[in-house]
This record gives structure tokens, C-alpha cells and sequence, in this order.
């Protein structure tokens, strides 16, 4: 095992484990974190997000991980998180694929991709099966998200 799969493993083992604060130590300061429902995230947002998400999990989250690969520069992984949408109470089962970047030994890029319409048919059901493949629709998730991590900065 690589240096840098050994801190992908570190990163899932603690989200796994809930503990936000094990998966901030994997991460550059200047880390810089995109996926379908954040979109861009920049240093402190990344680990704000993680903790919110699992702070509104209460521990009701599972998550697996698999396929780990890593160089001295860029790896990935396989992960699956299932979980009640907060939102909803709608069970989750969200397959999805990690690429990383590193610099100084840590992640300083995360990138997670996964498939939004497949996610929005769990979470919000009919509606989300209706318009959960539309741009604007897509949009919308984003801007929530958004919205609900700027909110939980500001009360922490």
C-alpha cells in the first residue's frame, strides 16, 4: 500500500467512523472539493461540509469503500454511503467515485462524482425520478445545499 492509499483508507475509515475531525487531518489547508450537489468548495467549506453531513446524519450513516489506488500524485476510490436524506427521511444508497490529487503528503484535490438523477429518485421520489435529470432541478439541490452549509458555518 502507497503513502497515499493508506491516507484514502485513513479518510473513509474516519468517515466511516463518523469523525470529521480525522478527515479534516487528511486534507491540505488549500483543499478544493467538487461534487454534483456541493459544487465547488474551497478550505474550511470542505471540512464544514463534512461535519454538517454527518452532524445531520446522527450517526445513521454507513459508508463502504473499495478499489483504493494511489501514486505520489493522484488516486482514487470507490465509495457507497447509505443513509436517510435529512430532507426527506428517504433512504439513500449513493454509489460514488473519488479522484484525488496530493501535494505535501495530503489531499489538496477531491473530486466526487455521482449520478444525480439516481440520488434525487431516492431522496425526493416521484419528484425527484420527474425532474431529478434537469439542469434546473440539479440546480436547485445545489443551491440548497449551499444555502444549508453557509447556515451551519455561521452557527458554528
Amino acid at each position: 500500500m502507497t503513502a497515499n492509499e493508506a491516507l484514502i483508507t485513513k479518510f473513509y475509515t474516519a468517515f466511516g467512523n463518523a469523525d470529521a475531525a480525522k478527515m479534516s487531518e487528511c486534507y491540505h489547508p488549500k483543499v478544493q472539493f467538487r461534487d454534483p450537489a456541493f459544487g465547488l468548495l474551497k478550505e474550511g467549506q470542505v471540512t464544514a461540509m463534512w461535519e454538517m453531513l454527518l452532524k445531520k446524519s446522527k450517526g445513521n450513516i454507513k459508508i463502504e469503500f473499495s478499489d483504493v489506488k494511489a501514486d505520489d500524485f493522484v488516486g482514487s476510490a470507490h465509495w457507497i454511503a447509505t443513509y436517510n436524506f435529512s430532507k426527506t427521511n428517504r433512504k439513500v444508497v449513493n454509489h460514488v467515485f473519488a479522484e484525488f490529487q496530493f501535494q505535501d503528503g495530503l489531499i489538496i484535490k477531491h473530486t466526487d462524482t455521482f449520478d444525480v438523477w439516481k440520488w434525487s429518485k431516492q431522496a425526493f421520489g416521484i419528484t425527484g425520478y420527474l425532474l431529478g435529470w434537469t439542469g434546473f432541478f440539479q440546480k436547485k439541490i445545489q443551491e440548497q445545499a449551499l444555502l444549508s452549509l453557509h447556515n451551519y458555518q455561521t452557527k458554528k
